[in-house]
């Protein structure tokens, strides 16, 4: 517990210091206070609403055991397995196979996979995914997860801010238009370098917390090699316009070659698939 929260303390310290760094290039040490004054006023309301933020620029729609069923169902029993409350749950109208967990704690999760994932996968395997994501809520991930994807994104706009308008110093002066260049690539870069960070240790943990809660890791590691493998083919619209979200998948949705590899914010699914074997007694 003490872990996650220091993750999340370290990780909006990191993320308010590049706003100031892009305040100080907009207009010099009063730029920079007030980029800080409105990075610490983003985490406060990172902190309370990013949830709903990212349910929305995913246009997800909340169900029950009405409008879908067995979905419900299958995630109210393994949240009771999981000793967790019942989170809300959502669907989100996408062809692409994937899924993440939101919330600022355990008492104010939810969950949401997209139509994709249910039309592809067996419910055994829908099973072990949505274990995976209880993992996160139980793990506290949540949290840490949903404010570095709101908080990357803004830091991404204002970047983009300072180099088509330019920074002036504290005497008003213009600044070098080439820091402005580096600034736009480097401080999205730093951010993204951030959420790498924990990103992927996170979903190493989620699924071994994911294959206990389920009790089954065959099942996560078939439904991890199946997304993977339909989720290159398929694009997932809301990822596209806002990537920061990206890493909060279970899979990444954006797919790319040489470095975008490199700084991918998922472990491969491939060394995943290999742990989870190992869980369930392969070799």
């Amino acid at each position: 517990m003490f872990g996650n929260w220091l993750k999340t303390t370290i990780l909006m310290a990191a993320i308010v210091a590049l706003f100031g760094v892009i305040g100080s290039y907009l207009g010099g040490a009063n730029g920079m206070f007030m980029a800080l004054v409105f990075g610490g006023a983003m985490n406060f309301l990172a902190y309370w609403f990013s949830d709903k933020m990212v349910l929305r620029m995913y246009n997800a729609r909340e169900v029950d055991e009405t409008s879908a069923p067995q979905f419900h169902a299958m995630v109210r029993e393994l949240a009771g397995r999981a000793g967790l409350p019942m989170p809300r749950v959502y669907l989100i109208d996408e062809a692409q196979p994937n899924a993440f967990a939101t919330g600022r704690n355990p008492e104010n999760a939810a969950v949401a996979a997209t139509t994709g994932i249910l039309h592809l996968l067996s419910a055994r395997e829908i099973r072990g995914v949505m274990a995976h994501e209880l993992a996160h809520v139980r793990h506290r991930d949540i949290l840490i997860s949903t404010i570095s994807a709101t908080m990357a994104g803004a830091i991404s706009m204002l970047a983009r801010f300072a180099l088509i308008f330019g920074g002036r110093d504290s005497e008003g002066r213009p600044a070098n238009p080439l820091a402005g260049l580096m600034l736009a690539l480097l401080a999205p870069l730093a951010a993204m370098l951030i959420q790498m960070a924990i990103s992927r240790a996170r979903e190493f943990s989620a699924d071994r917390g994911g294959a206990e809660i389920s009790g089954d890791p065959d099942a996560l590691a078939d439904a991890l090699s199946k997304i993977n493998h339909y989720a290159r083919g398929i694009p997932l619209t809301a990822a596209e316009e806002h990537p920061a979200t990206a890493q909060m998948m279970i899979v990444n949705p954006l797919h790319g070659g040489g470095i975008a590899n490199l700084f991918s914010t998922h472990p491969s699914t491939e060394e995943r698939v290999a742990r989870l074997r190992a869980l369930a007694g392969h070799r």
